[in-house]
């Protein structure tokens, strides 16, 4: 399939849902938990592992052509590793509609709200803090369009 026909394809029922952790990451079990999470909701999830490097996220995006791309942090790295991948994922004509979300462990100090409204600012579309509830999120998915055209 080529580029263009990812962007004009018509989805319906489940959302796809990409899963990947940051390169400097190498946390699995929040993968495996949020790709679980996302199952049980009655979506098609790949989930890339962690220690993924940003061209392969990108790739990966672009060949999967997903509904969602939802990156978790655990290290606390996420903040300097997230800003150059959805600056990445953006400047991709066939990515630049894609819902992005990052959640985890953002930064080593403080509260995390200058990150997550810096992160916010560079391109996704939420941010869900460490120790913010998981209904939060499940709520962000579920008011994702099941339907999409892009």
């Amino acid at each position: 399939m080529k580029p263009a026909e990812w962007a004009a394809r018509h989805r319906s029922g489940p959302l796809d849902v990409v899963v990947t952790g940051l390169q400097s990451d190498a946390h699995t079990w929040n993968l495996i938990y949020i790709q679980l999470l996302l199952e049980d909701l009655g979506h098609k999830v790949v989930n890339l592992g962690s220690c993924v490097p940003e061209d392969e996220i990108v790739e990966s995006c672009c060949k999967f052509q997903p509904d969602l791309l939802v990156v978790s942090s655990v290290n606390g790295h996420g903040f300097h590793d997230a800003q150059p991948l959805i600056g990445a994922i953006r400047s991709r004509w066939e990515l630049t509609g894609l819902p992005a979300v990052i959640g985890g462990k953002l930064g080593v100090s403080g509260t995390g709200e200058e990150e997550a409204d810096a992160l916010m600012r560079a391109g996704f579309d939420a941010v869900f803090q460490d120790g913010v509830d998981i209904a939060a999120f499940e709520s962000y998915v579920d008011s994702l369009p099941k339907e999409v055209e892009r």
